[in-house]
């Protein structure tokens, strides 16, 4: 039972435990697929069918459920919105702008691809992956017209880092929920995340991305082209941006007659030293933080300062306050105008803390009600990898939904017995393993599928010869660094 929500009532009957949590997975999966209903709801329904199938009184659900969205919100919630806000001011300043910009307008055409992915990598830290797409895909889509090169070989690379930090590395939603549930440490996830994120990136970015732009040719959408010109141009006669990505996209692809300008409201361009530090400045809190626990004695004033230096909400407290001069003040917003887009950086999130809510909510349920714990005991009388058990949960749940996050969270909660008897490092695996099963093979089921089908202008096929199998490659790739790291650590 959960410490934290009251003892409640409910079968004893194994098989009706099972049935309860097919059933109340079935629920949410029909009205996410079928009905179309929003997640948020549908995890709600989807907990009061597996509490009434679990013979769980109507009280005592309500009650469940709401200490699980409590809990989630106050350990996950605060933290997707202090990296919202990073990710606001990363995006106004132009300060992504100008990390693409510099990197990309330094390598040679063969280094493109390898440059999009580690351009995506850096700047995805903070920001959600939807918001990643957008600001990328028009660079993208501009780079690949003016240097020759086949779309996908650009894109896919950039694809790649967006996903695999989505994935993988905090303080993107899935991971922190998968952290929380399984009360692993954050700075072993970050660090080993770090670590599997080079390979997946490299296999399912520039070497995949390589291999289908040969294999399947994909023109550059014209129309997406001009309008990504023509906002660029515009922004430099109107001295308006929007996010700044067109402008800088068109910027490194040869207009070089007309030097970099600020984003709109701001009297220079942030510094690329700077933005780059300020991105980083709440992972390396948290990798030393990690690195404290494992190599420093406890007691000593070194590893105190460390831990607190490395607390998530701390560090990202902190990068907040960095960037606020270093992607504000220094770029000549005012104090009104950080406030604005702090500020402004919240209701774009709203959802995602909703769903995350929700499945806190129902993962709650799932320990409370009893089916958790008989999902672990089975699994430990099988003598079933925890590590591939998660991720074939999570896999099986992001097939059914189509979401990412859902499939995390649910996973999570599943396996979440399966924590209790394992180390640190090796719950810190458990975590990536959910989270690599839950970027498996996206389809049509999938928002993200969408958006990447409808920018790269592929039909429904190429999509999945392309975006389908890359985040396959993803997801593959990630078990087997999981199972690798597991024989190491």
């Amino acid at each position: 039972m959960s410490i934290l929500s009251a003892e409640v009532d409910h079968t004893s009957s194994s098989p009706l435990l099972v049935a309860a949590a097919l059933l109340g997975i079935a629920a949410v999966v029909v009205l996410i697929t079928v009905l179309k209903v929003h997640p948020f709801l549908a995890l709600i329904l989807g907990s009061a069918v597996l509490g009434v199938v679990a013979g769980v009184s109507v009280k005592d659900i309500v009650s469940s459920f709401t200490t699980g969205v409590g809990s989630t919100v106050g350990s996950v919630g605060l933290l997707i919105a202090l990296g919202a806000m990073i990710g606001g001011l990363l995006t106004a300043s132009g300060g992504a702008d100008e990390v693409v910009r510099r990197i990309v307008d330094r390598v040679s055409p063969r280094a493109l691809p390898w440059a999009m992915g580690g351009v995506a990598a850096l700047i995805g830290i903070p920001l959600f992956f939807e918001i990643g797409v957008v600001l990328l895909i028009p660079i993208v889509l501009l780079v690949a017209h003016r240097s020759n090169q086949p779309v996908l070989r650009v894109g896919i690379p950039a694809l790649a880092g967006l996903s695999v930090l989505h994935g993988f590395i905090p303080p993107h939603p899935g991971p922190l929920v998968a952290i929380s549930s399984l009360h692993a440490s954050l700075g072993l996830v970050l660090l080993f995340g770090l670590i599997l994120a080079i390979p997946c990136v490299i296999l399912a970015g520039p070497v995949f991305g390589s291999l289908i732009s040969r294999r399947l040719p994909v023109a550059t959408p014209p129309v997406l082209v001009g309008a990504a010109v023509g906002a660029a141009v515009g922004g430099r006669e109107t001295g308006t941006t929007g996010t700044g990505a067109s402008d800088g996209a068109d910027r490194d692809l040869g207009d070089t007659g007309d030097p970099a300008r600020p984003a709109e409201g701001a009297r220079r361009q942030p510094g690329f030293g700077a933005t780059v530090a300020t991105v980083l400045l709440p992972v390396v809190l948290m990798l030393l933080g990690a690195i404290g626990e494992l190599t420093l004695d406890e007691g000593t004033t070194l590893r105190s300062i460390s831990n607190v230096l490395g607390t998530p909400v701390i560090a990202l407290l902190i990068g907040v306050i960095v960037a606020m001069f270093t992607l504000g003040t220094a770029v000549g917003f005012g104090r009104q105008k950080i406030s604005d887009i702090t500020g402004g950086s919240l209701p774009a999130i709203a959802g995602i803390l909703l769903i995350v809510a929700a499945g806190g909510g129902f993962k709650q349920l799932l320990v409370d009600s009893g089916i958790s714990g008989l999902i672990g005991n089975a699994a430990d009388g099988a003598n079933f990898s925890p590590l591939l058990l998660g991720w074939l949960v999570a896999v099986g749940i992001r097939l059914a939904t189509g979401s990412a996050t859902v499939a995390t969270i649910t996973a999570a909660g599943i396996v979440a017995p399966l924590a209790a008897d394992l180390d640190q490092p090796t719950t810190a695996l458990l975590a990536l393993a959910v989270g690599a099963g839950s970027l498996f093979f996206s389809h049509v089921n999938d928002a993200g599928f969408w958006l990447v089908k409808e920018y790269f202008g592929m039909t429904v096929g190429e999509t999945i010869k392309s975006w389908s199998v890359m985040e396959t490659i993803i997801s593959v790739t990630g078990l087997i660094g999981v199972l690798v790291l597991s024989v190491v650590v």
